[in-house]
């Protein structure tokens, strides 16, 4: 009868030492699915931000206005973003820039950055 005692009191503190290790497991299991999330996060951003500067790029070689090539990029970028352009000679460059919005990433402040550069189109 000992033996079946002591194989019960056995079994119950391993259930218990499980729930512990789980307890503490478990919340460093979330810190790292929000840092991955938020990781995913930032690169969507700074894609949706290469896009936008390739767009604007593009319509800026084309000889599209100021307004909407500032337009353009916020449709693609987002409301936050803005775009600055450069010219030397015949190249043009543009630079957009946001910070990163949503849960967590605000937390770190981020800005993003990205920038398109090509050869002014002629007519002709």
């Amino acid at each position: 009868m000992a033996r079946s005692y002591r194989g019960e009191r056995t079994a119950s503190l391993q259930r218990g030492s499980v729930t512990a290790e789980v307890a503490v497991v478990l919340p460093a299991l979330v810190v790292l699915l929000a840092l991955l999330l938020a990781t995913a996060h930032v690169g969507s951003a700074q894609l949706r931000l290469e896009e936008a500067a390739r767009a604007g790029a593009r319509e800026v070689m084309r000889g599209e206005s100021s307004a909407s090539v500032q337009q353009t990029v916020q449709r693609l970028a987002g409301d936050n973003a803005t775009a600055q352009v450069g010219v030397a000679g015949d190249w043009t460059t543009i630079e957009v820039r946001a910070r990163v919005e949503g849960p967590l990433v605000e937390l770190m402040d981020l800005e993003l950055r990205a920038s398109a550069s090509g050869r002014k189109e002629h007519d002709g």
